[in-house]
């Protein structure tokens, strides 16, 4: 997978733009991890480009839905897409249709942040650490669930990696979203999730939540208590929600140019990297010419552990 469709060539001629409200699809259910980064990010668009930027979430079929309305949509710069790496690195492993194709329909804008997990059960759970999760498992296989945002979400795909690290089984729930794969774990539903970080916090700080370990390489500043998933005892798990900006194909270049701009620029803010760093989510930026190649090897990665696990859409 070389990369997404790009954008029509430089001399192109674009009006001005915005003239009116932008919206920005969500593909994932509101509450969850992609409807939060949505939202930080509309704000500097807004305020930079002065017009409203607006969120729409269209879940379903692990993002496939709201992408593919936004792979339809007409490439004026007034439809948006903020999504995970599930649905541009994942999905088309997994997949063989979907109702859009990430090289064809797409101009990427640029890669906005990278958020780790806290591997979370609920706030009285009788698991306090990584240890007693898997020694349960170990006692009685494929008897512990987890939660994700869908078949292939990147909130799937690294709790199959920690069960490989590990030699154990568990058992993979689907749900619409992270947010609602999260709110089981707190409701009892299932005993654990891979959160994305900032999403969980709010909910470790009220106690509605205990996070065993952090998928990241090194602690997060905001929960300092929590270990890595290597310093408990599985080392070389590396997984991340990656998210990124894509206008419909076809978008003129100055309009992408504009959205890239103003996202880089509202990344550097000092309010929202403030924001951000207290949710552990860090800012990446970056233009569009960088994210093919990024591209590249993010699919390459996801592709093996997909092969590995012999992971399959039901």
């Amino acid at each position: 997978m070389a990369g997404a469709a790009g954008s029509r060539p430089a001399g192109a001629q674009a009006p001005a733009y915005p003239t009116r409200t932008v919206t920005i699809v969500a593909p994932f259910a509101a509450g969850g991890s992609t409807d939060l980064i949505a939202r930080l990010i509309a704000q500097p668009l807004s305020a930079r480009l002065g017009q409203q930027f607006v969120i729409d979430n269209r879940a379903g079929a692990n993002g496939a839905v709201g992408c593919g309305f936004v792979a339809r949509a007409r490439p004026d710069g007034y439809t948006l897409l903020v999504t995970p790496n599930s649905t541009y690195a994942i999905n088309p492993h997994l997949y063989a249709s979907l109702p859009y194709n990430q090289e064809r329909d797409f101009a990427p804008i640029g890669l906005l942040v990278q958020n780790g997990f806290f591997l979370c059960v609920r706030g009285d759970s009788r698991f306090r650490t990584v240890g007693d999760l898997v020694a349960a498992a170990r006692a009685a296989p494929d008897t512990i669930s987890f939660g994700s945002g869908g078949i292939g979400s990147a909130n799937h795909l690294a709790p199959e990696m920690f069960a490989a690290a590990n030699g154990i089984k568990l058992q993979h729930v689907p749900y619409r979203g992270s947010g609602p794969g999260m709110q089981a774990v707190m409701s009892g539903e299932i005993p654990m999730s891979f959160v994305d970080t900032g999403v969980a916090l709010p909910f470790m700080r009220s106690g509605e939540l205990r996070a065993l370990a952090v998928s990241s390489e090194q602690r997060s500043p905001q929960a300092p208590d929590v270990p890595t998933l290597a310093e408990s005892g599985t080392p070389g798990l590396n997984a991340s929600s990656d998210f990124a900006m894509f206008a419909p194909a076809n978008t003129p270049d100055p309009i992408i140019r504009r959205l890239s701009q103003a996202v880089v620029e509202g990344l550097r803010t000092p309010d929202l990297r403030e924001r951000l760093q207290s949710l552990s989510i860090d800012p990446v930026g970056g233009s569009p010419e960088a994210f093919p190649a990024y591209l590249a090897a993010e699919s390459a990665k996801w592709r093996d552990v997909i092969r590995a696990r012999d992971i399959r859409v039901e």
